[in-house]
């Protein structure tokens, strides 16, 4: 499942999700929590279901933001949604593997799970405990807004834009625990929807660190996200060039390539990229061309 680009849709918004389905995005959130007022609840989680059971021939794959476990609103919302089979969910409040495991035990068929791993300080102290507890979960994602709040802090980000040192910290472990999981770490959301140019520096910024998708909150963030998380046909060739390099030489431990020197974790990398996009490796001769 490739998930450069997840996009939140209310759950009480039966025709967004329809709208939705066109944005490009590779998941849907159907959200059941934040985006959904108390009094809503009920008649949000028909409408998840009722979409969950339409054709998903083309659909983007499908999630559901459930409300947190240890709360009554989560049998609920299992109650209604699981046998409308929806892709995924997304455990809000999640607090490492105890939280997984206790989500995993309640499912059955194949039901991916994706933690939102930063939202209570006792989550921050689990970041490493993801590994190994179930082949469910799909990635690790975090957020900048409830763990402050959790805490009586007054934001999560300076001035200009940027988290502030307590989040900043939240990220990396999130990106580094995903990581010692083997699964995706998939960047939180941007919030101001309008200003696109902030949007695929934050992304680029992202990918850089090593996250491999990110969270949007409207369709017009989706087209630059996914850009900026989709490898260019220079860099898949640039990562086959490696491949092929130590293909040929083996049991070479460095080697050079194009003037510079090139080693294990270079083609550990050149790998990795190489697996998350095998599909745009079909028309090889064509990257081939690409790298010269």
């Amino acid at each position: 499942m490739r998930l450069r680009s997840l996009l939140f849709v209310p759950g009480d918004r039966p025709d967004r999700m329809a709208k939705a389905c066109n944005s490009g995005a590779d998941a849907l959130i159907l959200d059941l929590e934040d985006a959904v007022a108390p009094a809503a609840k009920p008649a949000a989680r028909e409408a998840v279901a009722a979409f969950l059971r339409e054709p998903r021939d083309g659909r983007p794959a499908l999630f559901v933001r459930i409300n947190p476990l240890d709360g009554e609103l989560a049998e609920d919302d299992l109650a209604a949604i699981l046998p409308a089979g929806p892709g995924g969910l997304v455990l809000p409040k999640a607090e490492g593997a105890r939280t997984l495991a206790a989500l995993d035990a309640r499912l059955s068929g194949e039901v991916a799970i994706l933690p939102i791993a930063t939202e209570t300080p006792a989550a921050i102290f689990q970041l490493g405990s993801y590994a190994g507890v179930t082949p469910r979960l799909a990635g690790l994602t975090w957020g900048a807004e409830d763990l402050p709040a959790a805490i009586g802090a007054a934001t999560s980000r300076e001035a200009d834009g940027g988290y502030t040192a307590p989040y900043q910290m939240a990220r990396s472990l999130t990106l580094f625990g995903a990581h010692a999981a083997g699964v995706p770490a998939i960047e939180t959301v941007y919030p101001d929807f309008r200003d696109l140019d902030g949007l695929a520096a934050y992304a680029a910024r992202g990918r850089r660190d090593g996250f491999t998708g990110m969270m949007a909150i409207h369709p017009a963030q989706v087209a630059v996200i996914n850009a900026a998380f989709t490898p260019s046909a220079e860099e898949l060739a640039a990562a086959q060039a490696i491949v092929d390099l130590f293909a040929a030489n083996p049991g070479a431990g460095a080697l050079q390539l194009n003037g510079r020197m090139v080693d294990a974790p270079h083609l550990k990398a050149a790998r990795a990229l190489l697996e998350r996009f095998p599909t745009d490796l079909r028309h090889h001769d064509c990257i081939r061309k690409a790298a010269g």
